[in-house]
This record gives C-alpha cells, sequence and structure tokens, in this order.
C-alpha cells in the first residue's frame, strides 16, 4: 500500500481518488486537507488560522457556561455556540472522514469526527428534547475543547513546516545573474539565461563562474569548496575545467563554456535535491496509526454494549442509545491533539538553549533512530580554512624570521593562504612592513622586495633544484599529513617552510567519541583528497573513509547505507551537502555553513559545534520517549473509562451512574490534558 506524505497513513492506491504529481512522481492521499497541504501549505495554513480565530473564543464561552456560569437559557447559547465550532472549524474532520471511508479506512479524522458529533447529537438532544434522555447533562464543552486543542496542534505542525524554506530556491540563489561575454574587442554584458554552448566570457576576480566552462587563457585560484568540498583554492590553467557558480579568485580567465542550463554541474545538484526530496519516505504518524484500529474498536464496542443492555439488560431504548453515545463520547481523547505539539514545544526550546534549531517533528523522530552518521570534513569537522601548522627553519635561522618574511610577502594578498599567514604573524605578535614592490606569479607564489632583499613564498617552482634539495623531505612528510607547504626564501635561497591545513575544531573529537560511545557507525566522507581525508581520519580514530566525493557519489553512499537497512544521518555545511542532506534520514545543517547546507538539512547547529550533532540525536530519543508515554495518557484516562460508558457499574450504581458521566468524561479530558503537559515539561531537565 501506498503512504500519504503528509499524515503517514497507509492508502490503498487501487481505490485512492485522492492523488498528486510531483518530479513525476504520483502521491496517494487519505484525506483533502492532506492533497491541500502537500500542493498548497500556504493555503492550508491560512484556513487553519482562521479556524482557530472563531474555534477558541467561542470554546471559551462554552467553557464558562459550562463550569463557572449558571443560566436557564444556557443550553440554547452553548448549542448555538458549539454548532460553529462543530461545522465550521471542525468541518476539516467531516471532510477527511468521508474521504478515509472512501478509501475504506479510518485516521485521527475519523475517531474526531465520531467522538464530537456524539457529544453535539446527544447534547442538542438533551437541550431541545429533554425528557428523551433521562440524564440531563450535556457535553457541548468537551466537543468544542477537543476541536479547539486538536487544530492547535495540527496548525502549531504546519506553521513549522512553513518557516522551513526550500534548498531548491537557495541553490537557484548561487548563480551570478550576469556574465561578461567577449566579442571580438568587445565586452558585452548579457543575462546569464543568454549564455550558450561556445561563448568566451571574461571572469573577473572575486567574481563566479557564470557557468560550466573550460579556461582559455589566464592562470588563477578558484575557490570550489561550495560545490566539491576540496578546502584549499584549486590553481586553474588553460585547459583545465571551472564549475559555474564557483569563486574566481585572484586573476582574470576568459573561459569558454562548455555547459548551460540543466547540464550544468548547479543545475545537476539542484535536480538530486528534487529527486531526494521526492523520494524520500514520510514518517508514519503514531497517532493516526493508532486511531485506524482504535476507531473500529470502539464503535463495535458501543453498538455490542449498547445491544446486549437492550436485549439482556433489561434497559429501554433511550438508555441504550444513551451507552452507545456515552462510549463514542468518552473514547475520544482530547490530550491526543496536544500529546506532540507539547513534547515538540519544550523540545525546541530545550534545543534553541544548546544552540540547535529543529525545523520538525519529524527530524527529531528520526534522530531518535539514527544507527549510522555521515560527516563532512571541511567547515564540519574542520574549521572551513586553511591556518598555519607548522613553521620549520633552516639551518641557520628561527621560525620568527621565516614568519616574518613571510609577511612581509602576502602583507599585500588576498589569497586565502597568504592571509592564513597574516594572521599566523598578527597572533604571534610579529611585526611586519609592506613591501616596496610585490609580484603575485599566478600558480607560483609570491615575490616581494624589502629593504634590499628578495623575498620569495610559494612552491617548488620559485626555487631551483638544487636550493630546495634539502627542504623535499621534511616537505613531503608535511604533505604526507595533508598539508600544504609554502617554502619561504631570500634572495633565492629558502630559509624555511611554513605549513598549513584545514585545522579540526575543538570540539570535533569529542563529538566523534560520544558518537561512537552511542554505537553509530561513523562515517567521514569528504570531497578533499585521500591524503587529507586519511590524516584527518587518523586523529578522529574514524575507520570508515570516503575521499574525492562528489555530491553525487556522497549521495549514492547514503542510499547504499540505507539499502543495509541503516537510519542515516549527514552531517554538513555546503553546496556539495545538499542533495546528501536531503537524501539522508535526517539531515543535520552547520549553522555557520552555506544558505544551501541550511535549508536542506532538518536539523540546524547554530553554534557551529558538531558535538552538538550528537546533542540533537539524543535530544531526539528523550523526545520520542515522551510523546510515546503522551499518547499512552491521552488515551489512558478514557480508556479506562470505556468500560463505566459501556455499563460495566450498572450492577452496582444501575442507570444513575449515567448522570454523572459528564463529569467523568471532563475528569478524563482534564486529567489527560495535564498530565500530557506536566509529563512533557520534564524534558526541560534534559543535560548531555
Amino acid at each position: 500500500m501506498a503512504t500519504d506524505p503528509v499524515c503517514g497513513m497507509y492508502v490503498d492506491e487501487h481505490t485512492s481518488s485522492l492523488t498528486g504529481e510531483r518530479a513525476g512522481k504520483k502521491y496517494y492521499f487519505c484525506s483533502t486537507s492532506c492533497k491541500i497541504q502537500f500542493e498548497k501549505p500556504e493555503r492550508e495554513l491560512r484556513t487553519l488560522k482562521t479556524a482557530l480565530l472563531v474555534s477558541w473564543p467561542l470554546t471559551a464561552i462554552v467553557a464558562a457556561l459550562t463550569y463557572l456560569v449558571s443560566l436557564s437559557y444556557g443550553n440554547y447559547i452553548m448549542f448555538v455556540l458549539a454548532s460553529i465550532v462543530q461545522f465550521y472549524s471542525g468541518l476539516r474532520f467531516y471532510a477527511g472522514t468521508a474521504d478515509a471511508i472512501k478509501n475504506r479506512s479510518s485516521n485521527m479524522d475519523t475517531l474526531i469526527a465520531i467522538g464530537t458529533t456524539a457529544a453535539w447529537v446527544y447534547s442538542s438532544v438533551v437541550t431541545f428534547f429533554p425528557s428523551v434522555f433521562p440524564a440531563k447533562g450535556v457535553y457541548f464543552d468537551t466537543s468544542t475543547i477537543i476541536i479547539s486543542l486538536i487544530l492547535t496542534g495540527t496548525y502549531m505542525q504546519r506553521l513549522a513546516e512553513s518557516k522551513a524554506s526550500t534548498a531548491i530556491s537557495a541553490l537557484i540563489s548561487l548563480q551570478p545573474k550576469i556574465a561578461h561575454v567577449i566579442r571580438g574587442k568587445e565586452i558585452v554584458d548579457i543575462q546569464i539565461e543568454q549564455i550558450k554552448v561556445g561563448y568566451l566570457l571574461l571572469v573577473k576576480p572575486g567574481e563566479k563562474i557564470p557557468t560550466d566552462s573550460v579556461v582559455v587563457e589566464g592562470v588563477s585560484s578558484v575557490d570550489e569548496s561550495m560545490i566539491t568540498g576540496e578546502s584549499m583554492p584549486v590553481t586553474k590553467r588553460a585547459g583545465d575545467k571551472v564549475i559555474g557558480a564557483t569563486i574566481n579568485s585572484t586573476g582574470a580567465l576568459r573561459v569558454r563554456v562548455t555547459k548551460v542550463g540543466e547540464d550544468t554541474a548547479l543545475s545537476q545538484i539542484i535536480k538530486i535535491v528534487q529527486d531526494a526530496a521526492s523520494s524520500k519516505v514520510p514518517i508514519q504518524k503514531l497517532a493516526d496509526r493508532i486511531s485506524s484500529y482504535f476507531v473500529p474498536i470502539v464503535v463495535i464496542v458501543g453498538v455490542v454494549s449498547s445491544v446486549a443492555w437492550y436485549l439482556f439488560g433489561g434497559v429501554g431504548a433511550n438508555f441504550a442509545v444513551l451507552i452507545f453515545v456515552s462510549v463514542l463520547i468518552i473514547a475520544c481523547p482530547c490530550a491526543l491533539g496536544i500529546a506532540t505539539p507539547a513534547a515538540l514545544l519544550v523540545s525546541s526550546g530545550v534545543a534553541a538553549k544548546n544552540g540547535i534549531l529543529v525545523k520538525s517533528g519529524e527530524s527529531l523522530q528520526m534522530a531518535s533512530r539514527v544507527d549510522t552518521i555521515v560527516l563532512d570534513k571541511t567547515g564540519t569537522l574542520t574549521k572551513g580554512r586553511p591556518e598555519v601548522t607548522d613553521i620549520i627553519p633552516a639551518s641557520g635561522h628561527t621560525a620568527k624570521e621565516v614568519l616574518r618574511s613571510a609577511a612581509v610577502a602576502e602583507a599585500n594578498s588576498e589569497h586565502i593562504l597568504g592571509m592564513a599567514v597574516i594572521a599566523k604573524a598578527k597572533k604571534n605578535g610579529v611585526r611586519f612592513e609592506f613591501p616596496k614592490k610585490f609580484t603575485y606569479k599566478q600558480g607560483s607564489g609570491v615575490t616581494a622586495v624589502y629593504k634590499g632583499k628578495k623575498i620569495f613564498i610559494g612552491n617548488r617552482d620559485l626555487f631551483a633544484e638544487e636550493d630546495r634539495a634539502f627542504l623535499e623531505k621534511p616537505v613531503q612528510k608535511l604533505e604526507l599529513e595533508g598539508k600544504t607547504t609554502l617554502i619561504v626564501g631570500l634572495n633565492g635561497k629558502p630559509i624555511g617552510i611554513i605549513a598549513l591545513a584545514d585545522v579540526l575544531k575543538e570540539d570535533s573529537k569529542r563529538a566523534i567519541d560520544a558518537l561512537r560511545r552511542s554505537n553509530k557507525d561513523v562515517w567521514l566522507i569528504t570531497g578533499d583528497n585521500e591524503r587529507v581525508a586519511a590524516a584527518i581520519s587518523k586523529k578522529l580514530g574514524i575507520t570508515n573513509v570516503m575521499a574525492g566525493a562528489k555530491p553525487q557519489d556522497k549521495m549514492r553512499k547514503i542510499t547504499s547505507l540505507q539499502k543495509e537497512g541503516r537510519i542515516v544521518a549527514m552531517v554538513g555545511d555546503g553546496v556539495n551537502d545538499a542533495p546528501a542532506l536531503t537524501k539522508a534520514d535526517l539531515g543535520i545543517a552547520i549553522g555557520a555553513g552555506t544558505e544551501v547546507a541550511i535549508q536542506a538539512g532538518g536539523i540546524i547547529l547554530i553554534k557551529n559545534n558538531v558535538y552538538d550533532a550528537f546533542v540533537a540525536l539524543e535530544l531526539g530519543k528523550r523526545t520520542m520517549a515522551k510523546i510515546k508515554q503522551n499518547l499512552f495518557w491521552a488515551f489512558g484516562y478514557n480508556i479506562l473509562l470505556i468500560p463505566v460508558a459501556a455499563g460495566a457499574l450498572i450492577p452496582i450504581y444501575t442507570t444513575s451512574i449515567y448522570s454523572v458521566l459528564p463529569l467523568l468524561a471532563a475528569f478524563a479530558m482534564a486529567f489527560s490534558s495535564v498530565t500530557v503537559v506536566s509529563n512533557s515539561l520534564l524534558l526541560n531537565r534534559f543535560r548531555v
């Protein structure tokens, strides 16, 4: 059977007339409200808000007339007000019941409609024909409160869903709007949509590359981290491919367009996110699942008990009807409407205090089931920017001298590695001045003239082979550790090595240790090269490693793990992580990451601490335990009173028991609600 993508109810594909399509996939719905929520969530939210604005004020008046104010014509006022709540605010429950009947199933709408209608009909008969039933109490307050509470719970859920913007719009916004087209000796600016394959484009320093292309002329460093996950800028020369939406850092490039529109890497990522989102199996809603069994059982109990007492118990027809109605009213658990929202509300507050933003209850429910966690490297386990890790001076020189010379040479540089050198010098209190001359050699490094000395900083190409020979072993050792090396020289002679790396965040090791202690299978999947991945995984004690992974590779690996029966959480922060975040059973996005990752994730770690991923998973477990307890209490008092409504106490108290049944129903409603709220508040004690 198919599953409703909104509420999680099972739907028979052969009998259901409520269907919809998205991204080429057909969906089946148990009710019209679920179909509208899927197709037009904004309209559904407005309808719910209006229904609530009507129901709660009227419910408050009905409750006051029931418990606080006694009027001779009070029942007539309550009839009018309760009728508006029942058939205007509660109309969705009748529509849901009708759809459930068409689909030959039952859902929570069925339970609510039957219970509240029974209360309203019985109360209306007592109001206008008081001689029909011997008991005079009315249940108008019960029907209105049940409808208002459950609408409130639904509204809270829909509101949370509406605030979660789509990852797709964030991805599309990454594309530049304008491209500089070279036509002969002229440069013409055109809209990105007008670009065609074969166009020659100029990409200036600091600009985004308009679309997938190949470099024709120029040398520059390109930041591809948002697409590939590679933490260090990549040097691009003639013949190299460049990806649309990546950032050209230092030099001007002339590129020839190779792909446009849906064929580009970014468009493929957008498609992957769309496909992954549409293929995700929705979480089953426990309350609806219980209701699907509970409804027919309650109706059967009501019919059997009323018929049995009429045929064999010697009660009149009016009491037999009263027994049936009483069972339906008592069985309807009003606390069911707040069982889940109450726990989620408290849990969301606890999460916020811990620097965690939870987008939906489904995310918390899935967090409680995760057994495998996949982590990106750049910006997730590491800081996402290079830092100086080692300074190795040559014989006769000091580390301070090497750092000062490097800082002088890089003083004018806007390259990410140069800025890391400057940051290290400032942190160590090393004073330096701007050089008189500065030359940036694309793909090699920087040369500068300062106080008559020529300073070099860059790769091996800046130095003669015989001059750099003694540095080969330490350079190779550092590179095996996944570090980038810069050789610093004076007047053509190397004076030392500066190593840089995207260093681990302070809490990464603690996070991995905590996840492993909680029996999670931990994976590191990164776009970085094998050398860097191996170095990071060794420090963290991660044995499952996948390096050089493109966005599609990350998603395929997650799919593979899911096929093994695993519940997978993905933690990431970049555009390249968006497909994996969406495909995973639970996406956990680093708050300091890109907008795309944040929108694709179901849980956001605001403080940028990866340890909070462990906190979120533990909070999910605790929250789901509370929700299940709440659902038990929501049904508990009502189930205990069903035998009373069915006549279990008639042999002891005779039929006079039905004169106090409205009070017992109010008791069950009040105590189940108080228990649910109190139990939810215990989540404030959550600590890890």
